[in-house]
């Protein structure tokens, strides 16, 4: 190979034939420096040598980057491992690995909550409802944004707000203690929701090997920091027998008929509000009488469909797919249009005069619960909220002479004790016999006057 010396001119002016695939330039100077250079590519400084009786290569890296001088001494440096019995081509892969190493172990010392938090939601989301992937949300949101109601007014942080830009090494049983002080002043009931989230988190991060080495896992299972937070109490709101009638007349008289449809259907099938808002028209069986429910515990359950709730649900609207559906989104002047629109769906109002109706942007019903305290208060059942119906279902199956499991098995709770879990199945005909009795002594007891043997009237399909 015949050798020249490096001069920036020869370098930058050397180039390969158009008829090679390469061609090299051999330094003078250092011994196995060399400039590659191919027809299309950039050039580089190499380094050939022999080890153990194999010729091997290693590219230095480009004229740009690399000045004469520097890319001999790197020759030097090359041939004086191979004096020292190493392969530079392992010397530069064991110095890559360990480099790499150093970097990963420096990001992840520097690791911030937030960022272990982003991945956990996202892989927790697909296991997870709709509302507890919302509360992970809210309860990590910065604040700061401007409220929709209220011009010049911005949301404050949630309670997991504090713990997003610390670093994961750094959330400790001592600064978790101090928060939860803090935090269960102003609100207590959102900061045990919290702790409780984060506790989870926390674990998970635990089994995470990205994460593991940096987390305490116990921070957030103190026994000072939950005393702190407090103990939530038991919720007691019910509808008492004798308070039926007239809920149930307060109720009907709600000008939204979806809401009134949609709080009596909650009361008679005992289910949480989200399994029954989201309900479609493929999961009502109008022929052999059964309700297909989203369920927390199995997914989904069947359970009866009740001649009272039928006959509510079959003069309901079809609007689209969804059976409590809602066409609330109002054009009021090009102004939030459809958040108005929602504030008087939400109390059960008529659309201001000169409101254009529109879709809203889930189509169904979203927010009862204004309505249903509106019509509590009339009736003089304060206090009384959409999951107290669940309870009151519950609480006024003990008046008949029904079996606790059956009312279990409606209500979507899981089953309890040995003999339910492995031993008893329930066949939907068996849980109607017991519902329908449920449901006509409620009725009876509400002095609501219904003809159970009438056939439920035909869906009446609605233009949007």
């Amino acid at each position: 190979m015949a050798k020249i010396a490096f001069t920036a001119g020869r370098v930058s002016g050397f180039k390969c034939p158009d008829d090679k695939a390469q061609a090299f330039l051999w330094d003078v100077t250092a011994p196995g420096l060399g400039l590659r250079v191919t027809p299309a590519g950039k050039p580089s400084y190499v380094f050939q040598a022999v080890y153990q009786g194999r010729d091997i290569r290693v590219t230095i890296g480009g004229p740009t980057a690399w000045s004469i001088p520097d890319a001999q001494a790197k020759a030097r440096e090359l041939q004086r491992q191979i004096d020292e019995g190493r392969d530079p081509r392992e010397v530069k892969a064991e110095k890559t690995a360990t480099d790499v190493a150093k970097r990963a172990a420096t990001k992840q010392e520097t690791a911030t909550v937030g960022e272990a938090w982003a991945v956990y939601l996202a892989e927790r989301k697909p296991h997870w409802g709709a509302l507890h992937y919302a509360d992970h949300v809210q309860l990590a949101h910065a604040g700061g944004a401007e409220r929709g109601r209220m011009k010049g007014v911005k949301t404050i942080p949630g309670p997991l707000a504090h713990f997003m830009s610390m670093r994961l090494a750094d959330v400790d049983a001592a600064a978790v203690h101090e928060w939860a002080t803090a935090e269960a002043k102003a609100r207590p009931t959102r900061t045990r929701l919290a702790l409780r989230i984060l506790k989870a988190f926390l674990r998970w991060c635990a089994a995470e090997k990205e994460f593991k080495a940096l987390v305490d896992a116990t921070a957030a299972s103190g026994k000072k920091t939950r005393e702190v937070a407090g103990k939530s109490k038991p919720k007691s709101d019910y509808i008492q027998k004798e308070q039926l009638p007239t809920w149930f007349d307060h109720v009907r008289q709600i000008q939204n008929p979806v809401i009134a449809v949609f709080l009596q259907c909650l009361l008679l099938t005992g289910a949480r509000r989200e399994e029954l808002a989201e309900l479609k028209w493929d999961d009502v069986n109008f022929q052999w009488r059964g309700l297909t429910m989203k369920d927390k515990i199995e997914g989904t359950r069947s359970v009866p469909l009740t001649p009272y709730v039928a006959h509510l649900l079959a003069n309901l609207p079809k609007r689209n797919e969804w059976v409590f559906s809602s066409t609330h989104a109002l054009d009021l002047n090009g102004k939030n249009a459809e958040r108005r629109a929602r504030y008087h769906a939400k109390l059960g109002q008529d659309a201001p005069e000169g409101a254009v109706a529109t879709r809203s942007a889930s189509g169904r019903l979203m927010e009862p619960s204004i309505a249903h305290r509106k019509a509590c208060s009339a009736a003089g059942l304060d206090g009384l909220t959409l999951h107290g119906l669940r309870r009151s279902f519950a609480s006024l199956c003990e008046w008949l002479d029904i079996p606790g499991g059956i009312s279990a098995q409606i209500q979507g709770h899981a089953p309890q004790g040995v003999r339910e879990q492995n031993y008893i199945r329930r066949p939907l005909d068996l849980l109607r016999v017991h519902h329908e009795k449920i449901e006509a002594w409620i009725l009876e007891q509400a002095g609501v006057q219904f003809d159970a043997a009438a056939v439920p009237g035909a869906l009446r399909v609605v233009a949007g």
